[in-house]
């Protein structure tokens, strides 16, 4: 079973649309957050000191999938609760679930690989999952 964290947002006027309900691709915004959250809670070094000493440049986002039950707006204070619900070889399957109280507000499923740099280029390719991070997040 893997770890879980909580990573808390406040919503501000500026998250918000017109009508004062949070813009959709916010809590994706939120989401990628907390999947950084994740990993440095559970002790995992910063991707630039990663990629500096071993060339992994993070977790970059495959497909992500987002169910949207109810509204939030500023003001409030949301908690986004992620872990790890599925390791495979080269990629990993977060869970997020936003919260407000007890109130679930969104959850969303976000597939994310392990990269490191193509050598001489921009290009990224997967890695597999080092065991020694799998076993931090675990």
């Amino acid at each position: 079973m893997s770890k879980s964290n909580v990573y808390r947002v406040d919503v501000h006027f500026g998250d918000c649309d017109p009508a004062g309900i949070v813009f959709f691709p916010n809590f994706s915004r939120w989401m990628d957050q907390a999947s950084l959250a994740f990993f440095m809670a559970c002790g995992v070094p910063p991707w630039r000191e990663l990629e500096a000493t071993r060339g992994i440049v993070g977790t970059p986002l495959l497909e992500i999938h987002t169910r949207f039950l109810r509204p939030a707006t500023y003001g409030q204070t949301l908690e986004v609760h992620t872990c790890v619900e599925e390791w495979r070889t080269k990629v990993l399957i977060q869970h997020h679930r936003i919260l407000r109280g007890d109130e679930l507000l969104c959850e969303g499923r976000e597939t994310r690989a392990f990269v490191e740099r193509v050598p001489g280029s921009y290009r990224l390719k997967s890695i597999p999952i080092p065991e020694d991070i799998r076993a931090m997040c675990s």
